[in-house]
């Protein structure tokens, strides 16, 4: 199991990216409450990971907290949820909100992630209430595609990699393209207008 990388950043295009460690290059993807923690390219960062071991595939899962791995982890556990849906719902909202829709039995608000419906909102409901460890929970309280994806060097159209993020996400492309065009891109890259459509489509 690989539980953790450090390395320099060498691509990043929501929700993938490359790390170099001393040589050897991993393909990783990220929820974007990951992205929008990361340093620039061509600097060094250490991520905790998750390796899922598939018929066709490995793939590696990337999380800049600890407690993201864990609620990723433990989403993988929930009947009908798979690793997809599971960075839908860590790029939607981070740990602590995600504990605070369980804890309040929030439907609504876990239904405009893409893929999660209301029976499948029920059923986190439910099942993460027994699954969510006490730290994560704690706090959230208090509080109130293939391993291939990466082609290259992000464009230079941060509004196309923003809908191309968001499509990855799950998404539907016009779906993608209405939450990108709501929000004021000027000026911004393609992790904060992705964060900013995100933050729109949940409030």
């Amino acid at each position: 199991m690989i539980g953790r990388l450090q390395g320099e950043i060498i691509e990043k295009q929501a929700p993938y990216l490359l790390l170099d460690v001393k040589g050897v290059g991993y393909e990783l993807e990220a929820p974007m409450s990951t992205f929008y923690e990361l340093p620039e390219c061509g600097e060094t960062v250490m991520l905790h990971t998750h390796l899922l071991v598939r018929d066709d595939a490995h793939k590696l899962y990337a999380f800049k907290q600890v407690r993201d791995r864990s609620l990723f982890r433990n989403l993988l556990k929930v009947n009908g949820v798979g690793a997809k849906m599971a960075l839908a719902i860590l790029s939607g909202m981070d740990a602590n909100s995600f504990s605070q829709c369980i804890h309040h039995g929030d439907v609504d608000s876990l239904v405009r992630i893409p893929g999660v419906g209301k029976k499948t909102a029920e059923r986190l409901i439910l099942d993460m209430q027994d699954r969510l460890d006490k730290e994560i929970t704690t706090q959230g309280i208090n509080n109130g595609k293939s391993t291939n994806g990466l082609n290259g060097q992000a464009t230079q159209d941060p509004i196309a990699d923003a809908v191309s993020a968001l499509v990855s996400l799950g998404y539907k492309p016009n779906e993608a393209s209405r939450m990108v065009s709501g929000v004021d891109a000027k000026n911004q890259n393609s992790e904060d207008i992705i964060r900013l459509a995100l933050k729109s489509s949940f409030s």
